[in-house]
């Protein structure tokens, strides 16, 4: 079983940056998907990058060239490099770790707000 547990979040001003780490517990993480999702106040959760095990990257359109996905299978992390910010990524921000299961964590609160 995986446990996703984020953080990084926090506010910041429309441009800036932040990096949102997710480290899981159990074996096995290089064999997951891990992704990324957010949900903003009255909306529903969306999806916003995914890693597969095998290292591909898909990214929403909405952050494309400002969102980077990464993971380090050594350390059970998975990373979420946001630059350029901007008020709509205003959101919880959640982990997934999918295989044969989806596993969520508890998600962590972005802010961008001038």
């Amino acid at each position: 079983q995986v446990q996703p547990v984020e953080s990084g979040g926090g506010s910041v001003q429309p441009g800036g940056s932040l990096r949102l780490s997710c480290v899981t517990s159990g074996n096995s993480f290089s064999v997951y998907n891990m992704g990324w999702y957010r949900q903003a106040p009255g909306k529903e959760r969306e999806s916003v990058a995914i890693i597969t095990s095998g290292g591909t990257t898909n990214y929403a359109d909405s952050v494309k060239g400002r969102f980077t996905i990464s993971r380090d299978n050594a350390k059970k992390t998975v990373y979420l490099q946001m630059n350029n910010l901007a008020p709509e990524d205003t959101a919880v921000y959640y982990c997934n770790a999918k295989y044969t299961r989806s596993y969520w964590g508890q998600g962590t609160q972005v802010t961008v707000s001038s």
